[in-house]
């Protein structure tokens, strides 16, 4: 089975906000495949299971704020005795613009605060990340109210070009390896969103 965790906050305040990307992935993916998200709190999250491409999966969003996303991963993944290689994790991220995003393993937390509690949690790095570009702010503001500001119409209709993408990436993880999925997501996200323009 493949642990899939989007990162964010819980609440209505938080929803469609640069931090919470992770959940907007999480939830085209349950919307997409039919599965459905149930509050459990015996994992502090919302859990929903299925299949993706003829592989089982817990789709997963933690409800313990961001910085606290790592105890509900960490707490499946040993009921389930999860190998951390099988836990993929959508995250947003400042350091790529919006529109773009990478995939990678066994990387630093990279400042994130929801990547290091995973990784506490996990006791390892080895897990796989999509990181969902949200922009940097502007000298001026903050990186922590940018995070939790929401997106614009606009940018809106860049993530809805995105998603698709980010699931082919997904299904290429799945399907074929982590090179490939890498080699697609990695080189080829500016140049698939020109072309669905």
């Amino acid at each position: 089975m493949r642990l899939l965790v989007g990162l964010g906050n819980p609440g209505g305040e938080y929803e469609l906000t640069r931090h919470n990307v992770g959940f907007i992935f999480a939830d085209y993916l349950a919307d997409r495949h039919g599965i459905s998200l149930k509050n459990e709190k015996k994992w502090d999250a919302e859990v929903g299971r299925g299949a993706l491409w003829g592989q089982p999966v817990m789709l997963v969003k933690p409800l313990t704020y961001m910085n606290r996303s790592g105890l509900a991963v960490g707490k499946i993944a040993r009921f389930f005795q999860l190998d951390p290689a099988s836990v993929v994790v959508f995250q947003d991220e400042l350091d790529l613009p919006l529109g773009a995003c990478r995939l990678a393993q066994g990387r630093g937390a990279g400042g994130h605060n929801g990547i290091k509690s995973v990784m506490d949690h996990l006791a390892s790095r080895d897990f796989v990340r999509i990181r969902i570009g949200v922009g940097r702010p502007t000298a001026s503001r903050a990186a922590a109210g940018f995070v939790l500001s929401r997106f614009s119409q606009s940018e809106l209709q860049v993530l809805d070009k995105l998603l698709p993408f980010l699931e082919e990436g997904l299904e290429t993880l799945f399907k074929r390896d982590l090179k490939t999925a890498m080699n697609l997501i990695n080189a080829s996200t500016g140049a698939a969103l020109e072309e669905s323009d």
